[in-house]
């Protein structure tokens, strides 16, 4: 693969921008920077479930599943969330999907992302493939299109400081879990994303009136979350998506599209609390946090005190190498013996 195009800003505004509008000024708004730094591991918590979705057509026939995950993890031993995307299907008969799976910091910055997006046609098969790594300062963007016996590469890097407030396809979806449990949208959000050819453009959210819906013969209320994808040489992607009150989503779908992707039996309360509690501490982002403070201060107390009484480590020595050379059949029987002498009171009961 070619070397990687390095990119500091972006060469054209998005579709949709002001006319004349500086490439320079390419950047999310204050309110999104905001929102993701406000972020708390709490909230986190409460995003920590599975979602899974029926994909229809407007006839009502089954098509395919949508599934949505969040999980805490690591990636090379830093604690982070782990966000997996699936929707399997099919267009006019022809199987399609689409995978993501991204680890994400706590305030929504990408660590690694993998895009997967494959339709299976009649004569040929159309694959495309991205993958995205945050190394030393910069986001390093690889894609392979394959379309037939057609293989496309592309690839460029951009400074991390030009993606301040990036939102991609893999944390999009937890950015809208967030905003769904708020249950509110700051004003101008918008956040900067990559459109289909890895150009800088825009993303923006906002909210949509409240509305009931029918899940399993009983009616809801689902909060609305609209958004608009830019893009510097088509025209914006829309989507639209409804949410419970616990962040569960309730409906997707694409607007001018056909398809819609609707929620059919509602969360388990009981289960539900089961999957916003992490049960391994060590995949709990503030509790890892306090472990980790806490053994680093442990073992600072610990060297402290070594160093005070160097009688320790001599005496230690001494100790395993008389046991070595003796070779005991009863280790602990030969310790007592052996440090008996040590003692205020050699009368210890045996």
């Amino acid at each position: 693969m070619e070397s990687p195009e390095r990119v500091e800003t972006p060469p054209r505004s998005p579709a949709g921008a002001k006319a004349g509008k500086d490439v320079s000024e390419m950047v999310a708004s204050e309110e999104a920077v905001a929102f993701m730094l406000s972020i708390e591991p709490v909230e986190l918590t409460k995003c920590v479930f599975a979602d899974s979705l029926v994909t229809m057509s407007e006839g009502g026939r089954d098509l395919g599943r949508f599934c949505v995950s969040v999980e805490f993890a690591h990636r090379a031993h830093q604690p982070c969330v782990l966000l997996h995307a699936q929707s399997q299907g099919a267009i006019d008969d022809s199987p399609c999907g689409t995978t993501v799976t991204a680890y994400l910091t706590a305030d929504l910055e990408v660590l690694e992302e993998d895009h997967h997006e494959y339709v299976k046609l009649d004569d040929h098969i159309l694959d495309k493939q991205c993958h995205m790594v945050q190394c030393d300062g910069e986001m390093i963007i690889e894609r392979v299109t394959t379309d037939g016996k057609e293989v496309t590469k592309d690839s460029v890097t951009y400074s991390m400081a030009a993606l301040r407030g990036l939102v991609t396809e893999g944390s999009n979806f937890l950015l809208m879990r967030l905003l769904a449990l708020r249950k509110k949208i700051p004003e101008h959000m918008t956040c900067i994303s990559f459109d289909q050819k890895l150009h800088i453009s825009c993303t923006t959210f906002r909210g949509l009136e409240q509305e009931q819906m029918e899940i399993e013969g009983e009616t809801v209320e689902v909060f609305g979350v609209e958004r608009i994808v830019h893009s510097v040489d088509e025209s914006p992607t829309t989507w639209q998506c409804y949410f419970l009150a616990d962040g569960h989503l309730a409906r997707r779908s694409q607007m001018g599209s056909p398809v819609t992707m609707r929620l059919l039996q509602l969360p388990s309360q009981k289960e539900e609390a089961y999957d916003k509690i992490p049960l391994v501490w060590e995949e709990d982002i503030q509790m890892r946090s306090k472990f980790l403070d806490r053994k680093e201060e442990l073992k600072a107390d610990h060297a402290s005190y070594l160093r005070a009484h160097p009688e320790i480590r001599a005496l230690i020595s001494d100790f395993l190498q008389f046991l070595l050379l003796k070779k005991p059949n009863d280790v602990f029987q030969f310790a007592k013996e052996y440090f008996l002498p040590f003692t205020s009171n050699t009368s210890l009961d045996t």
